[in-house]
């Protein structure tokens, strides 16, 4: 059985409606990405067809796949893999090697499209030992590429730097000028992205040489706009503008609208830079109109950013809000639609936004407008993390009219990868009505369930509705800690509010001494056996806390509310220190997950108090907890009708069973929360330790919490990192609070079991005689800073939620 080897390998765009390319434009510069994406057999060289089924199925399953792989569903492109893989099985059979490695990475791309990176990954690898059995370089120069580019998205440069290489020698060796080309570009990436930016000026000219020896216009535009942008990134401005105007009237020649806007905003960023303000509006507004005119919202929230920033440079303040509050609507819009794979990098690369907004607002002396877009960032933060953990809902209309808008979701974001790789009308039409119909979704699903509406929100609630919602007594204190990048002010924005009252501040800091100073912090307390604690927590209360001090003490609060953001969720505000005495021993203090109308809108209940308790459920190392079933058993007297489970009483099933007929729930086993999970214990990242199970907390909202008003989790295991901001604390507490419980307490790191059983029973005592749940602990912890304790083994237990 003979077939046709040719294949179509070309790297110039789409010569055939089966053959699919990725050209990929970073939006804050248009730097483009050249990779080789879904490969088809060649309509000129078609592989010859047998007369056996075998044959004529294979190929039927491979065109059945490719037609459903351009659909660009998250549904078809799951179908497009099972045809493939059905294919697959018959070119194995029929021992045809170009056929299976053709499939291979098609299936392989696919994968990497749904953010399955490491599935992604064995089937690349499959398809290179395939291609290199076959001695075909060109498949093996194709499928390297597209490893390199698995491992970039992956953060791992240097891995992504080997293939890339690889498939430039290869390409060499083959003659094959455009993949050569497209080789020497995807390194230049990678080494702007090391910051070797010489390097990747070195790389990107090569390309450059060879896109004009073939005659390559829309890679040469490619080329010429990653020159200017290396050129920009080294300050060299006149260069830069250079090549971008080299760039523009190629990019007008070819058609290719999109990569016109990328390379007029970057222009106008150059004549930002330069001081030339009204050529930079002429740019932006000249990419703003052809990024609205073909749908590209991402483009679009960049170019109003930019925008928003030259009004603010040239003391036009009121155009400039209004462009950022476009920018950071569009942004939150985007974000809801993203999936896990992409999040990280669009959010490390945009909230700056909301970041020049509030901090604009704060100057114009709008804190009310400049609070509500701090809380609307927060909210967006633990809708972020309800999404990521794909959290569960009680009503099942609601989980399915969400899992029907995620749906929906995620075609939105496979269909504006496709109109980032070739822009067409149709295609933005489809896009623009697509949002409108989730937008309406959401607007429906807001308005049908008040637990998941803030999973939706994308414009800010009036701070009068938030302010209504605080009760008498409380102080609501927010620093605002987002991700700051290159030309936003160096300052921490500080809110205070009470019911009738706000006051916003700007805390100037220099961000590498600041997080200098929050891992200091967050080590000292960590470490018990530390003396120095207060040569960290002194600093972190002369920024945070004296700038307002004497407002608080104004207001007399009966306690205090901290909505802690970024990594500031690790570190615990009691412990923070004036040099006299500890944050706590002045004020109670608890923390909100963010300011709304729901938060606080229920007091709890202090009637009919009785606890069921949870503790040591697997008593075999490493999952033992011999001191946590102590503690259970030591707050069974307190509360008269207390219910524990211990050991292998302790399942999942027996404590749900039991929820209706308590309202304080007390969890002394194993719960993981930190990032990649924990590994010693064996548990996976957000999961709670049970003797029949791991219950992940993605289903708080179905154990029947709406009779709670406190869930104790004694045992939780968090951890700051360098790339981390603390959302799984403050998520954990905001799913068990969507579910129901008016609050919760949870440990910042594992303390000592005999200071923490005299915590938690001094804090059930203080419950007992009729104490608020903050000034319980509150008292509890003064028992030991009294005793001179380490607040080592005190501070970590915070209370999230209602303090009353």
């Amino acid at each position: 059985m003979v077939k046709n080897q040719q294949h179509n390998w070309l790297l110039s765009g789409l010569k055939h409606p089966y053959l699919v390319f990725g050209i990929g434009f970073l939006l804050c510069c248009g730097v483009c990405v050249d990779s080789t994406r879904v490969l088809a057999k060649d309509d000129l060289g078609k592989i010859a067809q047998s007369s056996t089924a075998k044959t004529d199925n294979a190929e039927r399953l491979f065109n059945e796949g490719m037609k459903l792989y351009q659909q660009g569903t998250a549904d078809s492109l799951r179908q497009a893999i099972k045809k493939w893989e059905e294919a697959l099985s018959l070119y194995r059979l029929l021992d045809d090697k170009k056929g299976q490695a053709i499939s291979l990475n098609n299936i392989g791309e696919v994968y990497k499209d749904l953010g399955e990176k490491q599935k992604a990954l064995k089937y690349f690898n499959e398809a290179r030992l395939l291609y290199i059995a076959e001695g075909d370089k060109k498949g093996q120069a194709s499928v390297l590429n597209n490893i390199g580019e698995v491992y970039s998205a992956l953060g791992k440069k240097q891995d992504a730097l080997k293939y890339y290489k690889e498939a430039l020698h290869l390409s060499r060796a083959e003659g094959d000028k455009k993949r050569e080309a497209t080789s020497l570009n995807n390194i230049g990436r990678i080494y702007s992205a090391l910051e070797k930016k010489q390097d990747a000026l070195y790389y990107y000219k090569l390309a450059l040489l060879l896109r004009r020896a073939e005659s390559d216009k829309k890679g040469e535009a490619i080329s010429l706009n990653n020159i200017g942008g290396i050129y920009s990134a080294l300050r060299e401005k006149e260069e830069a503008l250079k090549y971008y105007k080299q760039a523009l009237p190629l990019r007008r020649a070819e058609g290719d609208k999109k990569g016109e806007a990328n390379t007029l905003n970057n222009i106008g960023g150059v004549y930002s830079a330069l001081g030339e303000k009204q050529k930079a509006l002429e740019s932006y507004n000249e990419a703003l109109l052809l990024r609205r005119t073909i749908g590209d919202k991402y483009g679009e929230a960049t170019t109003l950013n930019n925008i928003g920033a030259v009004y603010r440079d040239t003391k036009q303040p009121n155009e400039a809000i209004k462009y950022l509050e476009q920018s950071v609507t569009i942004t939150l819009q985007i974000r809801s639609s993203l999936d896990r794979e992409n999040r990280k990098t669009f959010l490390e690369s945009k909230l700056g936004r909301a970041v020049a907004l509030i901090d604009l607002l704060i100057d114009q002396n709008q804190p009310e407008r400049a609070f509500e877009w701090a809380n609307l960032a927060t909210v967006a933060d633990l809708a972020d993390y309800s999404r990521l953990v794909n959290a569960k809902v009680a009503d099942p209309e609601v989980q399915k009219a969400i899992d029907q808008w995620n749906q929906k979701n995620l075609q939105l974001e496979s269909l504006r990868k496709q109109l980032s790789q070739k822009v067409s009308q149709k295609l933005s039409q489809e896009v623009n009505q697509l949002q409108t119909e989730l937008n309406k979704k959401a607007e429906e699903i807001r308005n049908r369930s008040v637990e998941v509406a803030e999973l939706f929100e994308t414009k800010p609630t009036d701070i009068a509705q938030l302010r209504a919602n605080i009760p008498a007594g409380t102080t609501v204190i927010q620093p605002v800690l987002l991700i700051k990048k290159k030309n936003v002010p160096n300052t921490i924005p500080l809110f205070l509010l009470t019911k009738d009252k706000l006051k916003a501040i700007k805390i100037p800091i220099d961000p590498a001494k600041f997080d200098s100073l929050l891992t200091n912090t967050y080590t000292s307390l960590t470490n018990r056996y530390t003396t120095n604690y207060l040569n960290s927590l002194q600093p972190l209360y002369d920024l945070l806390i004296r700038p307002i001090e004497t407002e608080i003490a104004a207001t007399k609060p009966k306690q205090i509310s901290i909505i802690a953001t970024g990594k500031l969720r690790y570190i615990p505000f009691e412990a923070l220190h004036n040099g006299n005495e500890y944050l706590i021993e002045k004020y109670p203090i608890s923390y909100l997950t963010r300011l709304s109308s729901r938060s606080l809108q229920t007091k709890p209940s202090t009637s009919n108090q009785k606890i069921l308790a949870v503790g040591n459920p697997i008593p075999r190392p490493p999952l033992a907890l011999k001191g946590a079933e102590d503690e259970v058993k030591s707050i069974i007297p307190i509360f008269p009708g207390t219910q524990i489970f211990i050991k292998s009483q302790a399942t999942l099933a027996n404590f749900k069973s039991q929820i209706p007929r308590f309202s304080l729930l007390h969890l002394a086993t194993h719960g993981c929360f930190q990032k990649g999970g924990c590994k010693k214990l064996g548990l996976k990242e957000n999961t709670l330790l049970f003797a029949d199970t791991k219950f992940n907390i993605q289903d708080a909202a179905l154990l029947g919490l709406k009779n709670v008003d406190l869930i104790t989790l004694s045992g939780c295991q968090t951890a700051l990192k360098a790339d981390s901001n603390g959302t799984e604390i403050s998520g954990l507490a905001y799913l068990f609070e969507r579910a129901g419980s008016k609050a919760v307490i949870a440990s910042l790191w594992s303390a000592a079991d005999e200071e923490t059983k005299e915590i938690m029973v001094q804090f059930y005592q203080n419950l007992q005689k009729g104490m608020r749940k903050d000034e319980a602990l509150r008292q509890a912890k003064l028992s030991q800073i009294n005793n001179n304790v380490h607040p080592y083994f005190w501070s970590p237990f915070v209370l999230i939620g209602d303090g009353r």
